[in-house]
């Protein structure tokens, strides 16, 4: 037992480099499981930082200096974040709210129509599985209710915390970007000097996680964006929000697809029942669905690392399990980043005696 551990040992972490990096990975997530929740601003500024950076630096290969090019990106920043707060973010709460109001109305209504189907279809449901679904139903909004009165009794924390964010994370990201240079000097200068593991591992993650990150949020964009303007040439109310849940759900591949189809067909169910309207609105969400899978993420993600669907699947599930949301998010760079390690991680071959 222990000679198999002493040479899986003698394998694996022979190389000091190798050491170095293990633990550096640990230092990495042990800080981030921690002391995420305090340094979560920062960590936010970070990431927009390094979303914008490729932005940056298009512009100074256009002999555009420096300042001016950190200047202008940050300048368009400012000019997303505010458009997000004063125009978006109202409308979305707005459509929340009213969604809220009506929800008492869509489970009357979706009750009527449970109680009709014991009487036509009498060999497959019968009126006691309606009604334990009418209960189970009624135990959720009820569940959701209580979540709602207990979020607007908390709701002063919470815009402490969003004004918190909407001042701290500009200020950061407007010096990650500005002194991106003197920052990495300074990591740089705890690293150890002997670093060619480190550096080949950081370079390609650099270019995978940079293509990875900046295709998704350029694809969150374009599918909501796509689905609001479908949705509201349609008709379908609380488009703004449905098309939000449809942007949200290319972050998690798979399955975030599925579960926001059930709240897009309940909505067009309960505003115009089974009419063509309806077929009409799944029909054009069914082509977004569809050009988003076949035509905008093979262009935007032709260079990211292909990774088996169970690898993402358990990625996302174990991420997001320790950071909720962000970790859904960058759960396929977090596996690319496992991938890349394992890849470029030294090894001496087990040596074989020699056949006589």
């Amino acid at each position: 037992m222990f000679k198999v551990l002493r040479d899986w040992i003698q394998r694996y972490f022979s190389d000091e480099e190798a050491v170095v990096l293990a633990v550096l990975l640990f230092l990495a997530f042990t800080a981030v499981l921690t002391l995420g929740g305090m340094l979560a601003p920062v960590l936010a500024g970070m990431v927009l930082a390094y979303l914008m950076q490729g932005l940056v630096t298009t512009l100074e290969r256009l002999r555009l200096p420096g300042t001016a090019a950190v200047g202008l990106v940050f300048a368009l920043f400012m000019g997303v974040l505010v458009v997000f707060v004063v125009v978006i973010v109202p409308l979305l709460w707005h459509q929340l709210v009213t969604l809220f109001n009506e929800l008492p109305g869509m489970l009357a209504k979706w009750q009527s129509l449970l109680l009709l189907l014991p009487e036509r279809y009498p060999h497959l449901v019968s009126d006691e599985q309606v009604l334990q679904t009418i209960e189970v139903v009624r135990g959720e909004i009820g569940k959701f209710g209580q979540w709602a009165l207990t979020f607007s009794l908390s709701s002063l924390p919470l815009l402490v915390n969003i004004m918190i964010y909407l001042v701290l994370v500009p200020i950061l990201v407007f010096f990650f970007l500005k002194d991106r240079e003197m920052i990495g000097r300074w990591v740089r200068g705890y690293l150890p000097r002997e670093r060619a593991l480190i550096t080949r591992v950081a370079q390609e993650m650099n270019r995978q996680i940079a293509n990875y990150i900046r295709g998704k949020v350029i694809e969150i964009f374009i599918c909501g964006g796509v689905t609001y303007i479908g949705f509201v040439a349609l008709g379908l109310n609380y488009a703004a929000l449905l098309a939000l849940l449809v942007g949200i759900s290319v972050v998690v591949p798979y399955v975030g697809t599925v579960v926001v189809t059930v709240p897009v067909a309940l909505i067009a169910l309960f505003q115009w029942g089974w009419s063509d309207q309806f077929i009409y609105l799944m029909a054009v969400y069914g082509i977004i669905q569809t050009l988003d899978g076949n035509v905008l993420v093979p262009l935007l993600f032709s260079e990211a690392v292909n990774l088996h669907p169970v690898a993402i699947i358990c990625a996302v599930l174990l991420f997001g399990g320790l950071w909720g949301f962000w970790g859904v998010f960058f759960a396929i760079p977090l596996a690319t980043l496992f991938k890349a390690v394992l890849d470029a991680w030294p090894s001496k071959e087990p040596v074989v005696a020699p056949l006589l």
